[in-house]
């Protein structure tokens, strides 16, 4: 009997048990259930909204639910998408009856007005997207908003395609799929009100933040609206920053500035205005009974103003009262996309006004108006149009130098929509371009944010770079032929011998490119360096000063046309400005032959030559290093001087080697210095003083070793300046054993400031400045015949007593009268100073 008892009372246990966990809000509840119910009592009071009695519950697919928390904690990286989402799936439904409008122009009788408004209300944190486009149904609202991805446009798009309907007749992207669900990124609560032309009722569909079901049902409110769709979100606590007019603004202005529908949004502003005053009629009516009383009040007071000693003119019985006023509420309607997308247009039909105007919008620049643009459309594997612009001054970014945080001046459109303004669709050497890159077949995943395959991005960026180089080089093109027709107007005014000479223009020297490229140079170099297969256009889009060009800038091929004939290199030499390199030793034997040099003063110019090497096959030779060979001189002639003058300082280039020790790494024989006695060069496969000046001003050269930073240095001598063979004749011959042959002081300072002299010819610093001064010093005494430099001892001078200056005793002083003063004019009284004068005197 025990046991039957405790069975009975085991399977009633089960029993309640299973029937609470099924029969939810039945009237059955365990009391652990309690404080779940009392937090859902409180939500619901918090919550005003409450589902009518005939709303209909049904419960998000499979997938859905999932989806729902993927969206909400990993598929969308930026909270401020949803605003995004929501404004193109508005967009869609506006063109989806915009279509339908053209066949059945009934549809567009009840609201003939396409457009999204933006609405919000801070005190019930409450946000509110609304259109007037296609609108659904009961049916539709089930199908399109309780699957995911589900689609409405994209049946309409199966449709036209079944009916062999032209695709490029409409454009959409999509009007409920993932993106919409991104509202609940924000959102507690969903609200859609939506009215169609194919139904006679508005019906609301809702749901909450991670509920597994949906209701829809018949709007109470009646048809609110005429045709559309009207999204009410319920913000989350810590999303009620989209409750505000700036923040709205500024999403919908950089996500959807060019969307062709207008967004309106609602603004608020608050004023103050005054209250209209009672009828005087009324308050004279009032206050009849206190006549009297009021008079013999008026009365002592004007005895208290005779026996009062002050002024009372203004008295403040006669001032205004302050009139009263009250504070009104306004609203009105704001469109924040009134910029049109000009790229959808045919080039023909756009003018240079037009595009300008549009740089202006997308490079927020109002100072600068863009030097060239291209406009055009890109057909293959991915369709897409695009306008990309050159500036004509360089980006804040680009101009600090900061290349590897340089902003990103592309943005990449789907229909008109933003996609990203992130995506790297040009390289960074070319991140000052500006432009939009849109696309009505670019393949997207679930949401809008990431493409699904890295590729297209890829091929994107490779027809981008390649219009752009196209465009720079067009951009040459265009300026050359107007610089020479302006040189060519000029001098055909200049001939004229009726003009006047003050009215004759005077032509440009440098080209439009010539004073773009000066500003945007050191980015068309880098790219050089590193873009390899674009690095032959590159390379002839290059422009360099010369010593034979007189001041102009040309390209490399124009430099390869006027090289000698015996001449198989591009011969260079760096510095730091043109100034600094035209007085370098080094250009000589180029002057005295008529060779060109050109002239690299940009600090990248050592890392383009070391990248590239050659161009068209000629060979880049920097002329401060070492082996300069000249192909028009007898190469037997060259050898012979060669091992002649070799063997005969063979004792002085051994003696030297020994003297400077690792200051240089070898002492040679030169075979093109002229005039100088001696030049320090770098080897062959070092890199130059220039370079080497370059790598130790680096900012952050912590780490590395001198020797990765010093050049190879090469002191070459002149076999033929007499200071040399003076050297020569005091240095210890080679078969001399060490300190067997005494060297004298001069012939070692003399040395020693040779090799000073070499470096710096050859722009390089001094080994030690020090030692340099002290051998100048030395000279200098020498010259002038100085026999101590002792200094001579110091001086004591007498002390002097300090005496006042004098005073030049007919000036009498500074007087008011010395001072050409118009005291009336300056609202002074002579009293007034007078008075002052008194009270000075007092103290």
């Amino acid at each position: 009997m025990r046991f039957e008892r405790f069975a009975i009372k085991a399977l009633a246990i089960l029993a309640v048990s299973h029937y609470a966990s099924t029969a939810g809000n039945r009237g059955f509840a365990l009391a652990q259930d309690d404080a779940a119910d009392a937090t859902s009592k409180i939500q619901v009071e918090e919550d005003s909204f409450t589902l009518p009695e005939a709303a209909e519950s049904f419960a998000f697919e499979a997938e859905v639910s999932r989806m729902l928390d993927i969206v909400v904690n990993s598929l969308y990286q930026n909270k401020d998408v949803f605003l995004r989402e929501l404004i193109s799936n508005a967009s869609d439904a506006l063109d989806k009856i915009r279509f339908l409008g053209l066949t059945k122009p009934e549809l567009l009788k009840d609201e003939a007005e396409l457009k999204v408004e933006i609405e919000f209300d801070d005190s019930t944190n409450q946000l509110i997207v609304r259109d007037t486009g296609i609108g659904m149904t009961h049916d539709e609202m089930i199908q399109n908003l309780g699957t995911v991805a589900r689609s409405g446009t994209t049946k309409f798009l199966q449709a036209l395609q079944d009916q062999d309907t032209q695709s490029g007749e409409i454009s959409q992207i999509g009007q409920f799929g993932v993106g919409f669900y991104s509202a609940f990124l924000v959102a507690d609560r969903i609200q859609v009100a939506s009215k169609s032309p194919s139904a006679d009722q508005q019906y609301v569909w809702t749901s909450t933040n991670g509920a597994s079901e949906f209701q829809i049902f018949e709007d109470p409110r009646g048809n609110t609206l005429k045709r559309g769709t009207e999204i009410t979100l319920t913000l989350k606590e810590d999303c009620l920053e989209y409750a505000n007019e700036m923040r709205l603004r500024d999403l919908a202005q950089f996500y959807s500035e060019f969307v062709m529908h207008p967004i309106m949004l609602r603004t608020v502003d608050t004023m103050e205005v005054e209250v209209e005053p009672e009828d005087s009629v009324t308050e004279a009516t009032d206050s009849d009974a206190d006549a009297d009383a009021d008079a013999d009040a008026n009365a002592d007071s004007e005895e208290t103003k005779e026996d009062d000693d002050l002024k009372v003119e203004d008295s403040t019985d006669d001032e205004e009262k302050p009139k009263e006023t009250k504070t009104v509420t306004t609203f009105e309607w704001e469109h924040v996309n009134g910029n049109p997308a000009i790229w959808t247009r045919s080039k023909e039909d756009i003018t240079d006004e037009e595009y300008q105007a549009f740089w202006k919008t997308i490079a927020k620049d109002e100072l600068h108006d863009s030097a060239t643009w291209s406009h055009f459309n890109a057909e293959g594997n991915i369709n897409f149009k695009s306008i990309l612009y050159l500036p004509s001054d360089l980006p804040q970014s680009v101009r600090m130098g900061n290349m590897m945080d340089s902003v990103n001046g592309m943005r990449l459109y789907v229909r008109k929509v933003l996609i990203s303004d992130e995506f790297e669709l040009l390289p960074r050497y070319l991140s000052f371009i500006r432009g939009v890159v849109d696309s009505d077949d670019l393949p997207l995943n679930v949401n809008r944010e990431t493409l699904q395959e890295s590729k297209i991005i890829q091929v994107i960026k490779k027809k981008l770079v390649r219009k752009a180089i196209d465009m720079i080089r067009q951009y040459i093109k265009d300026s050359d032929e107007k610089l020479a027709a302006e040189q060519e107007k000029a001098a055909a005014a200049a001939e004229d011998e009726d003009a006047d000479a003050d009215s004759i223009p005077k032509p440009k020297t440098d080209s439009d490119y010539i004073e773009w490229y000066k500003i945007f140079a050191p980015s068309l170099k880098m790219g050089v360096i590193d873009d390899e297969p674009n690095r032959g256009k590159l390379m002839k889009l290059l422009r360099f000063q010369t010593s034979k060009s007189d001041g102009k800038w040309i390209s490399l091929q124009e430099y390869i046309d006027n090289m000698k004939d015996w001449q198989d290199e591009i011969y260079t030499v760096a510095g730091i400005n043109v100034e600094a390199v035209e007085k370098s030793q080094f250009l000589e034997p180029f002057k005295e032959k008529d060779v060109e040099v050109i002239y690299m003063t940009d600090p990248i110019d050592e890392y383009v030559v070391s990248h590239v090497r050659d161009f068209d096959s000629k060979k880049f030779v920097d002329v401060s290093s070492e082996n300069v060979k000249f192909k028009d001189e007898d190469a037997d002639l060259v050898t012979r001087r060669e091992k002649f003058y070799k063997n005969k300082f063979k004792p002085l280039t051994k003696w030297m080697k020994k003297l400077y020790g690792a200051s240089i790494m070898r002492v040679a024989i030169s075979k093109r210095l002229g005039s100088i006695p001696a030049i320090a060069s770098s080897a062959s496969h070092s890199h130059s003083a220039n370079m080497e000046r370059i790598m130790r001003a680096q900012a952050f050269n912590h780490g590395q070793h001198e020797f990765q930073m010093k050049a190879m240095r090469i002191l070459e001598i002149n076999p033929r300046h007499p200071l040399i063979l003076k050297l020569l004749e005091g240095c210890p011959p080679e078969d001399a054993e060490d300190d067997s042959f005494p060297v004298t002081d001069e012939t070692i300072d003399a040395a020693w400031m040779v090799h000073d002299m070499a470096l710096l010819n050859g722009g390089f610093p001094l080994s030690d400045s020090d030692a340099h001064s002290k051998r100048m010093l030395k000279a200098l005494q020498s010259t002038m015949g100085i026999e101590s430099l002792a200094l001579e001892a110091e001086i004591d001078p007498p002390e002097e007593e300090d005496e006042p200056p004098e005073m030049d005793a007919s000036s009498g002083g500074l007087n008011m009268e010395d001072l050409d003063l118009d005291l009336d004019d300056m609202g002074i009284k002579m009293e007034d100073l007078e008075d002052l004068k008194a009270m000075n005197e007092e103290l």
